[in-house]
């Protein structure tokens, strides 16, 4: 790895080089498997450490309509891509007023379809149609709850006061009524991962909640992406020195709708990390995004190629 001499204000300026000169790493696309929907930046909660700023006012991406999914969705089918998966995210997804109305569209096409959600009130206001779509479709929708730690002191440092309980009783609605369940949590507390999922697995016992805490795709846990933290550029000669396939990361087979505030049309951002870098939003369409991305941004490193981390 480099050993940056560097300011941090001369890395990540360059698409093509790191500071030191080194050719910068790419990750080409070998199939988009996994298309996210940010259905809108507006969330109930205002979190310490909010990677996307969502907040009960941050409207700078704006809740995406139901033909405007829809219109990807044909793209999925006129391109012949590989898709499998349809992710939705936030802000909070089930605040958008067509919430029910995408999940259905996605999943009536045949995807596989992973919603993330805090389970509060905007979740648990629709539990009757989500009833339904389980019913109709079962394990082909999931369900993925933000619970930072599994302790009450510890996810209400990052997400405020009195939202703890309103979660662990959606979590554990969805859990009793047989969702497909999965839950992510954050690797910033200084606990390994086993101290962390030996916590959650006594909270989800305790509970009577069905997620096996020694799945990692049941149980995620993110690297950390706070700013303030020195991180190095990835060049080309990271992959063998790091012993990683470019293959593995996550912009080599997913893209992220989002839809700016001001802007007429939806567009494609890079991933689910970057949706506000002008560097990262690549085209209107799907056909025209699918193009090699430049690892030129302090969470290409930090979460995905260091952090080991995706979003899917």
């Amino acid at each position: 790895m480099d050993k940056l001499i560097a300011t941090q204000r001369e890395k990540f300026s360059d698409p093509l080089m790191t500071a030191e000169g080194k050719p910068r790493a790419q990750v080409a696309m070998v199939g988009l498997r996994t298309l996210w929907f940010c259905t809108g930046t507006l969330c109930n909660l205002s979190c310490e450490n909010c990677y996307i700023e969502s907040t009960p006012t941050n409207d700078r991406l704006l809740y995406l309509s139901l033909d405007e999914v829809t219109r990807y969705l044909d793209e999925i089918e006129t391109l012949r891509l590989p898709t499998r998966e349809i992710g939705v995210t936030g802000g909070e997804p089930f605040m958008n007023p067509q919430i029910i109305e995408i999940l259905e569209a996605a999943l009536l096409r045949g995807f596989d379809v992973l919603v993330l959600t805090n389970a509060m009130r905007p979740m648990m206001k629709l539990q009757q149609p989500l009833l339904q779509l389980h019913e109709r479709f079962g394990s082909r929708l999931t369900v993925r709850v933000s619970l930072d730690h599994y302790r009450e002191e510890m996810h209400e440092r990052e997400r405020g006061p009195r939202s703890w309980k309103p979660t662990i009783q959606g979590l554990r609605w969805l859990s009793h009524r047989s969702f497909c369940v999965h839950v992510a949590g954050r690797m910033r507390w200084g606990e390994s991962e086993a101290a962390m999922r030996r916590g959650y697995a006594e909270l989800f016992a305790s509970n009577g909640i069905a997620v096996d805490h020694t799945d990692k795709q049941a149980l995620v846990l993110f690297p950390e992406m706070g700013p303030g933290r020195e991180v190095p550029e990835i060049s080309t000669a990271c992959w063998d020195i790091l012993g990683l396939n470019p293959a593995d990361i996550m912009c080599a087979t997913s893209r992220m709708v989002v839809k700016h505030r001001g802007a007429d049309e939806p567009c494609v951002a890079a991933c689910t990390l970057l949706p506000y870098e002008p560097e990262f939003n690549l085209a209107r369409t799907l056909a025209e995004s699918l193009g090699p991305i430049s690892l030129n941004h302090e969470h290409c490193a930090r979460f995905c190629v260091l952090g080991g981390g995706s979003c899917s």
